[in-house]
């Protein structure tokens, strides 16, 4: 039988090359998804700084939740720092460190910041004491270990010398004057004090303190006796049980360099399963269409086997494994082009600052095994569901079908259809009741399953519109557009087959595009409307804030407020439906000062109110989650620590904001670096007080002053830019494929055009009556796909920006018309000239 199908589809390539450019391109991105996928779940980072420590104990930086995968905590959680003198007990460990990290930058004697680290190292923690140092491996000291608190040791990448004066900033203290000791060659060396001024710095006013008193580390650092880190591992395991604190070795050390980084690989699972979704549908979309046509060209072949004495179970076992070889072909490049694409997409998140530059992809074979499983079991499937009917008929009467289409469309399938585009207008209506990221991406998803229902129920409405537009020709109409005309008719189940993904092209750019932009549209108009401030003060390069910067500013002339501004992230459980749901949110940390710099649109209590352990939500979230004003409710801090606040304000710009905002009080020593983040500050609107703040923000090496109005050349936030990447990858592949089964489909009928002109219709009447079917074929996608677009989009805008039409690009919808015009026209003029240059009797016998 598997023989026989080679044979069979060595006759049949250009039908059956749609089907190979469609597995091509699902095996891409199905591979690419899984990549990014299995990387979230697997990827660690180099050890770095901890290259030189066998055994590692570190905080848990995961909140785990029963049943899901476990939430990325990005604050630095503490380690008791007397559990360092009990693991340098242990038998076999050799050397323990307690090693503390705290924001550090250093500026010469010019005045000039020097950079720390040659892979950006996070100012935020830069410094450490001089044992840390012995974490490295392999690290080469140029002078002496610092033996005075006025003394330092620097990175090799500052560029300093032994015996430079220096000034550094750290820990938001004053900057203050160090002679420097030594140099440090490593590309993960920081700054290095003595451990009693280390130890000093990290704890300004006690916040370095665990919930019991006890002073805490970042980490603790083991070096081990070759041969025995195993051994040792297992003992500080047992030591630790019941902590929570965990035991890291090999690549796992990595994780405890930077917490943050776990939210990143939690990026790529989200990233991947908001992917996965999409991709599914449209590459199955895709794929069963293309073997649709490649199935309905061998029609006649099939049926004459029928007739010649094939069962119905030959039958589709034929056309199964005809598709599977094709595929088998095609999966090999596939699989291959979607580890390149996965490398190439990771390479845009880097250069985004998504990503650290040094989280790499985990490369396994899996995401390639999963994806040839998936796309051999839908194409065997798809191939003998579109088999069926001409196995399922008499021998007969599937002979006598096999060059027209049935008379009347399947019912099943038409109700099947209209139930999916009844159901895509139930899935537009989140956006109305709930003005989240998560209710806007159900505009999308619509679109898709509208032009999927679309795809179904397309015979029975083609069918229909056609024979209403031939009852209303005029008699004098010209032979071409009657003929065309008759044929859309006639070919009702073919005409859809090309515009149905033509318009799930529109859908998609229309819904996916717009999506995006009118979210963005909306965020910038709740962060618009709700910064009263003019300017931003920060300081990226010292890891955060001098303290005595909030002082400075409000002696500024002309300055009316100022407020620290801080972000973090909260983990917050909610009952919802009788279970309890856990999701991840970015929360804004503020102070009573804040509303005289932002308003949020408080609906009901106030921000005066943020002081202790307070918090004010969303009004978006506050209803759902049983938060509103006075309740209290449960949350995890940013390094897991449990909380319980009382709501004390509801406000309605959420989508600026976020869902929550945390008082200053109760993130206090719940951050990596402790220090505020940026300063807000609002003037009376004179060149005196820009003045004023940009010669504080002069004077400071390292603090920065912007401007908080939007304009133009502004920075576009990196989500915007992986989500063009994902529409401009997947249009594409929608279009290649696209095209390749127009191709295909018009190479079938060859015969046909074979037959016409053997009755006396000339190639220009032909060629005639092909354009005027590529216009109609063009003119109902368009018409089509805007429809399917129009009720997900006003929904959209109407929940988001309260108007009934979305924000986003003007030229849009012109752009994808002249696309699936030029695609229409250009992939079934080709093919039409081809076959009017075969003899007319040479075509009627030769197989496609």
């Amino acid at each position: 039988m598997f023989r026989f199908a080679l044979r069979m589809a060595a006759h049949r390539i250009a039908s059956l090359l749609a089907v190979a450019c469609a597995v091509l391109g699902a095996a891409a991105l199905i591979t690419t998804t899984g990549v990014l996928a299995e990387s979230g779940l697997r990827s660690q980072l180099p050890p770095g700084r901890l290259a030189g420590a066998d055994v590692v104990v570190a905080a848990d930086q995961e909140y785990h939740v029963s049943g899901d995968l476990p939430i990325a905590l990005p604050e630095r959680a503490g380690v008791p720092a007397g559990l360092t003198a009990r693991l340098a007990g242990l038998p076999g460990v050799t050397l323990a460190v307690g090693d503390l990290g705290f924001p550090a930058a250093v500026t010469d004697a010019r005045g000039r910041l020097r950079p720390v680290g040659t892979d950006g190292q996070d100012p935020a923690a830069a410094g450490h004491g001089w044992s840390s140092t012995k974490l490295l491996a392999g690290a080469r000291v140029e002078g002496r270990a610092p033996a005075d608190p006025a003394e330092v040791a620097v990175a090799a990448t500052t560029g300093l010398s032994v015996g430079d004066r220096v000034r550094v900033t750290a820990d938001g203290r004053a900057a203050t004057a160090y002679r420097v000791s030594a140099v440090v060659h490593d590309p993960d060396a920081g700054l290095y004090f003595t451990d009693g001024r280390a130890a000093e710095l990290a704890a300004p006013d006690g916040t370095r303190t665990a919930a019991a008193g006890a002073r805490t580390v970042d980490l603790i650092g083991l070096r081990t006796r070759p041969g025995a880190t195993g051994q040792v591992a297992s003992a500080v395991r047992a030591a630790v049980a019941g902590t929570g604190l965990r035991v890291l070795t090999g690549a796992d050390r990595g994780t405890a360099v930077a917490p943050g980084v776990g939210s990143a690989r939690s990026l790529l699972v989200l990233l991947a399963g908001s992917l996965a979704g999409i991709v599914l549908l449209i590459t199955g979309f895709v794929t069963t269409g293309a073997l649709g046509v490649a199935i309905a060209g061998q029609r006649r072949d099939l049926a004459l086997m029928r007739a010649v004495g094939a069962t119905p179970r030959q039958i589709r076992r034929l056309a199964a494994a005809q598709s599977t070889a094709v595929a088998a072909v095609a999966l090999v490049p596939g699989v291959a082009l979607g580890y390149l694409l996965a490398g190439r997409f990771r390479t845009l998140l880097v250069h985004r600052d998504v990503l650290p530059a040094r989280l790499p992809l985990t490369l396994s074979p899996l995401p390639a095994l999963a994806t040839v499983v998936l796309l051999l079991a839908a194409v065997r499937l798809s191939a003998r569901c579109a088999a069926w009917r001409t196995s399922r008929m008499p021998a007969t009467e599937a002979v006598a079908e096999s060059r027209s289409e049935p008379r009347a469309p399947s019912r099943p399938r038409t109700v099947a259809g209209l139930l999916l585009i009844a159901a895509s207008c139930a899935l537009s209506v989140p956006p109305l009741l709930q003005r989240t990221l998560i209710g806007a991406s159900a505009t999308s998803i619509a679109g898709i399953v509208a032009a999927i229902g679309l795809a179904l129920a397309g015979p029975a409405l083609v069918r229909a519109a056609g024979e209403a537009v031939v009852r209303r020709l005029r008699p004098g109409v010209s032979a071409a557009t009657w003929l065309a005309m008759s044929n859309v008719r006639a070919y009702a189940q073919r005409v859809t087959g090309v515009v149905s993904p033509l318009a799930m092209a529109v859908v998609f750019v229309l819904t996916y595009t717009l999506t995006q932009t009118t979210v963005l549209a909306a965020t910038a108009d709740d962060t618009r409307a709700g910064t009263l401030a003019q300017y931003r003060l920060s300081a990226a390069a010292l890891g955060g804030l001098p303290a005595d910067t909030l002082a400075e500013v409000r002696r500024v002339p002309g300055v009316r407020a100022a407020a620290p501004v801080g972000s973090t992230t909260v983990v917050w459980p909610y009952r919802m439906f009788g279970d309890t749901e856990t999701e991840s949110a970015a929360a804004l940390i503020l102070t009573p000062a804040a509303r005289d710099v932002l308003d949020l649109g408080v609906t009901r209590g106030s921000l005066a109110g943020l002081t202790g352990a307070t918090v004010a939500v969303s009004s978006e979230v506050a209803g759902p989650r049983d938060a509103r004003l006075g309740a209290r409710i449960k949350l995890f801090l940013g390094d897991g620590a449990p909380v319980e606040a009382k709501v004390v304000a509801v406000y309605d710009r959420g989508l600026g904001f976020g869902p929550v905002v945390l008082s200053h009080d109760l993130a206090a020593g719940h951050t990596t670096s402790g220090l505020d983040q940026s300063v807000l500050v609002r003037t009376d609107g004179t060149a005196t007080a820009e003045r004023g703040l940009t010669a504080l923000a002069g004077a400071r090496p390292g603090l920065a002053v912007s401007d908080t109005a939007p304009h133009a050349g502004a920075s576009t936030p990196p989500e915007v830019w992986v989500n063009l990447a994902v529409v401009v990858v997947l249009l594409g592949y929608l279009l290649l494929s696209i095209a390749n089964r127009l191709v295909a489909a018009t190479a079938q009928r060859r015969t046909e055009i074979a037959a016409l002109r053997l009755v006396g219709t000339t190639p220009r009447q032909v060629l005639a009556m092909m354009r005027r079917e590529a216009g109609v074929i063009a003119a109902s996608a368009l018409v089509s796909g805007a429809a399917l677009s129009a009720v997900p989009l006003v929904l959209l805008g109407e929940g988001f920006l309260s108007r009934p039409w979305p924000a986003g690009p003007t030229w849009l919808l012109p752009a994808a018309a002249v696309t699936v015009v030029v695609t229409a026209y250009v992939t079934i003029e080709l093919p039409t000239r081809r076959a009017l240059r075969v003899p007319s009797a040479e075509a009627m016998r030769v197989p496609v």
